[in-house]
């Protein structure tokens, strides 16, 4: 044994097998010797009733005396009972970032989520997360590695970017829940969301009046489908989501309601009005076929009313609204008809009362109208006041 120094290190010479030479001040620190002349430096200590060898690095890499520095501090950890060996091993096993999606897919998404939130959350992880993020050790990714994520997507996607923010979050709450994680390190705490700018767009009288124009127009031509105009319609008649129409099959239909089994929040019994009962029974029917609004198989449904709406609604001069925006419309005449928020969140089928109180501020111009029709019509039977000087009020009129 000698004290291992460069020039000690550097002075010895390879044989036909690997080798050990062992430091003379530091018990288990030493440098391995292979035939090929490459030199490792190293610590040897006992766990349990077992020998364990762990490689601190290459000689030229590091230095003798920072090699010894290291041994120094892991033999430290070797008394206070770790074992170096075993945690570099678990370590190299543990599951990466592209497993624990994979897990996350198959394991949750799969029975917890709908197929189309399934889809989009495939979409994220594919596109933005996995190429960033994928080869990454679970427990190394830090809050510093997401919020770089989150910025690259925000560039060209904002509101992208909060949604992988969102999966990443519940991918990490998982990891911890099931053991790849410590608990309480979930690096997406605290990264800020990019502002989103809710779009509420809703049809005039005279808009609606022009749509209602354009469908017709496109059956009388022939140039849509009946059974895509009759989709159109029975998402403003319904205040339906998209797929909810598309997918919608006979046996779910009855004479004053619709009953869906499943829809994005879970069973929905949909009022059904006279108009559009009418318009359903007047859809023909294919056997075989046990969908509503037909597609081009001869048993499946309409799977794209994107194009043809982007058709119909340039027909009728309302390029900047989007198919759900009929369902917002539906909630705005209702609430400017006076139905109550707790009646009209049953009909549109919202999780909670907060999502349809969006629409309150639309009563609210119903009643300022009302009470203003009410205050002109008394005012031109009392004559309108007007206030006068301190002597008085004079009356106008």
């Amino acid at each position: 044994m000698f004290r291992l120094t460069k020039r000690s290190v550097e002075a010895l010479e390879p044989r036909s097998k690997d080798f050990f030479e062992w430091d003379a001040d530091v018990s288990g620190f030493g440098v391995r010797v292979y035939p090929s002349g490459k030199k490792c430096y190293m610590v040897q200590y006992r766990s349990g009733s077992r020998t364990r060898r762990y490689t601190i690095g290459s000689h030229g890499v590091l230095t003798a005396d920072q090699a010894r520095s290291e041994a120094k501090r892991l033999l430290g950890d070797v008394v206070r009972g770790e074992d170096p060996s075993s945690v570099r091993r678990t370590k190299r096993q543990a599951p990466t970032v592209s497993g624990l999606c994979e897990r996350f897919l198959s394991d949750y998404v799969a029975f917890h989520c709908k197929p189309t939130t399934a889809r989009a959350y495939a979409t994220l992880i594919r596109n933005h997360i996995k190429p960033v993020l994928g080869g990454f050790l679970i427990g190394e990714v830090t809050r510093a590695d997401i919020a770089a994520l989150h910025v690259k997507i925000s560039e060209t996607a904002p509101y992208q970017a909060n949604r992988a923010l969102a999966v990443l979050s519940k991918l990490f709450n998982l990891a911890e829940d099931w053991g790849l994680r410590d608990e309480g390190t979930n690096p997406t705490r605290r990264i800020k969301k990019n502002r989103e700018i809710e779009k509420k767009r809703y049809l005039s009288d005279e808009e609606q009046i022009s749509l209602g124009r354009a469908l017709n127009a496109c059956l009388e031509d022939g140039s849509e489908t009946e059974f895509v105009v009759s989709a159109i319609m029975l998402l403003m008649l319904t205040g339906c989501r998209r797929n909810e129409i598309t997918t919608l099959k006979w046996e779910y239909v009855t004479y004053t309601y619709l009953d869906l089994p499943d829809s994005k929040t879970g069973r929905r019994r949909i009022p059904l009005p006279r108009e559009a009962y009418d318009i359903l029974m007047g859809l023909p029917r294919r056997d075989g076929n046990p969908f509503v609004i037909q597609g081009i198989t001869d048993d499946g449904h309409l799977t794209d009313l994107e194009r043809p709406w982007r058709r119909i609604r340039k027909r009728a001069g309302l390029e900047d609204v989007r198919l759900h925006d009929l369902r917002h419309t539906y909630a705005s005449v209702a609430m400017q008809n006076g139905i109550d928020p707790f009646t009209l969140k049953e009909i549109m089928g919202h999780r909670n009362l907060q999502t349809t109180l969006r629409y309150a501020h639309l009563a609210d111009d119903a009643v300022q109208r009302a009470a203003g029709s009410v205050a002109s019509r008394l005012a031109a039977s009392i004559g309108k006041r007007n206030v006068g000087d301190r002597q008085g009020l004079r009356v106008v009129g």
